[in-house]
């Protein structure tokens, strides 16, 4: 099963959506399933992880809705209020959501970097493995070393970090040494995976070249091996920089001398046993 880990639709308003920028205004309107089902058919394949945008809990049903009407979405990452002094109540009536497979709260450039250490935080990560949800974790760089706290005191809730953790690739060789070394915290948590996804929108928009892209994925590697790695598009985001096929072609290209077994793992298998699909 090829499975894209990592894709958004929504109805776009300037307000909620204030995220959007004016530099990104390629992606100020509406994406929604039948604009991304032919993308994935072109390139085989066979489903995609639907991740939340914003965080009402109400947009849980949105999200829902479009996996209920497309065969093609096998799961959804939703939102909730971790902080929430009802979360387990919240996260029994959300267990119902065949669909719904994990949350994700939005971590990157919080005003407190360990948010995530917070105990009342770490009290609604712990409700989590009673209903086998995942944890998507979106962040900043400067967030690794926490979160990896985080991660090693749940050692039976499995994570997987977006985006790379957001790493600036336009700010030169101490900026990318100082991300690797912080990632590498996380490399003995058996239970904390990393997408391939969202490396354009990181890079020099109009200027990347594939190469520039190789010292990062070399490092995804070395720490997370192929079993703990899944590809994700993060489309739309993805086309302030590239289109999806330029996007996919650079994680293609990348992982091509690896074995068809490994392929399999970063295109699919990896992202269907964690989300279980």
């Amino acid at each position: 099963m090829r499975i894209d880990a990592h894709q958004h639709f929504w109805q776009f308003n300037p307000i909620r959506d204030s995220w959007v920028t004016d530099d990104m205004a390629i992606i100020q309107r509406d994406f929604l399933p039948q604009d991304l089902q032919p993308l994935l058919q072109e390139h085989g394949f066979d489903g995609c992880v639907l991740v939340q945008t914003s965080q009402p809990e109400h947009e849980n049903e949105i999200l829902l809705e479009w996996a209920q009407g497309h065969d093609f979405i096998k799961g959804v990452v939703g939102w909730v209020d971790f902080f929430a002094p009802d979360i387990a109540e919240r996260l029994a009536h959300l267990s119902q959501f065949k669909k719904l497979k994990g949350f994700r709260y939005v971590l990157q450039g919080a005003e407190n970097k360990e948010l995530m250490l917070n105990p009342n935080f770490k009290k609604g990560i712990a409700q989590l493995q009673k209903f086998n949800f995942t944890y998507d974790i979106l962040i900043y760089p400067n967030q690794l070393r926490p979160t990896a706290e985080l991660v090693a005191e749940f050692p039976d809730q499995t994570f997987v970090i977006n985006h790379l953790a957001k790493p600036n690739m336009k700010a030169g060789a101490e900026a990318f040494k100082e991300w690797q070394k912080d990632m590498k915290a996380f490399a003995p948590h058996e239970q904390g995976f990393c997408k391939v996804s969202g490396m354009v929108t990181q890079a020099d928009w109009q200027n990347w070249k594939k190469e520039d892209f190789t010292p990062y994925l070399d490092t995804l590697i070395e720490i997370f091996g192929p079993e703990r790695l899944m590809f994700g598009s993060d489309w739309p985001v993805c086309l302030v920089a590239a289109s999806y096929a330029e996007t996919l072609g650079i994680v293609q290209d990348y992982f091509s001398s690896f074995s068809q077994e490994e392929q399999g793992l970063i295109f699919g298998r990896n992202a269907a046993a964690f989300y279980r699909l």
